[in-house]
């Protein structure tokens, strides 16, 4: 299979740029995408970029953010969600990052992974957007579509990351967090993806057994 062809065809139709591409585009900072990133769970890009936008207009550095008020940092977070929580993790972070690494982003998956909340794709975000390093960050829309393609068959987003890495060439790697993400956004959507739009249709096997299982286990956990 020509991955790149596949990639190259889904790109040529998307519009705009996701939050972290559009961060990485206005100049490489690991750090702010480590901080974007963290506030990114849970939510959309839309309310990521709203609230990293607000944090970042006034704490965007690691000493700002480790040192400023944590009743602040969550007023300007809160649009991320979960913003008590977020605006701890953050502050947590930045202190290491400040302290043991004197202010700068380590260049390294095994040393961001063991940054407090810190999990891999968070860590191949950091390492694709803020270092332009191979990785293949898995979200939820790199996950579903993954399956959808019929390129794995998964149940985690972490099995997708190791499935992927085996069958894509790694100077493709960089490429599918971007185009997936705005691909999931725009075209190949949870529910009722827009089959009619899809570049790559004529191709695609439609595969949604992963989403039906994910979908009957919802629906038992909701009866027991």
């Amino acid at each position: 299979m020509d991955y790149k062809e596949i990639l190259d065809k889904i790109e040529k139709v998307l519009e705009g740029n996701a939050h972290l591409d559009d961060l990485a585009k206005r100049g490489r900072d690991p750090f702010k995408v480590l901080i974007s990133t963290i506030l990114s769970a849970r939510t959309k890009d839309a309310n990521t970029k709203a609230a990293t936008d607000k944090l970042f207009a006034k704490y965007n550095t690691p000493q700002l953010i480790a040192q400023g008020d944590i009743e602040e940092l969550e007023n300007l977070i809160r649009q991320s969600g979960f913003y008590r929580v977020k605006a701890a993790r953050i502050k947590d972070v930045s202190k290491i990052i400040l302290n043991d690494y004197n202010g700068k982003v380590p260049e390294d998956y095994e040393e961001l992974i063991a940054l407090p909340g810190v999990g891999s794709k968070t860590a191949n975000c950091v390492l694709v957007y803020g270092f332009n390093v191979p990785a293949i960050p898995v979200d939820t829309h790199v996950h579903r579509i993954s399956n959808r393609l019929g390129w794995v068959k998964t149940k985690k987003p972490e099995e997708t990351e190791k499935a992927l890495s085996k069958i894509i060439p790694k100077e493709q790697w960089i490429r599918i967090n971007r185009i997936f993400v705005k691909f999931g956004q725009q075209i190949c959507v949870p529910i009722n993806p827009k089959h009619q739009l899809c570049p790559i249709e004529d191709i695609c096997p439609k595969d949604f057994t992963m989403e039906n299982e994910m979908k009957k286990a919802r629906e038992r956990r909701k009866n027991q």
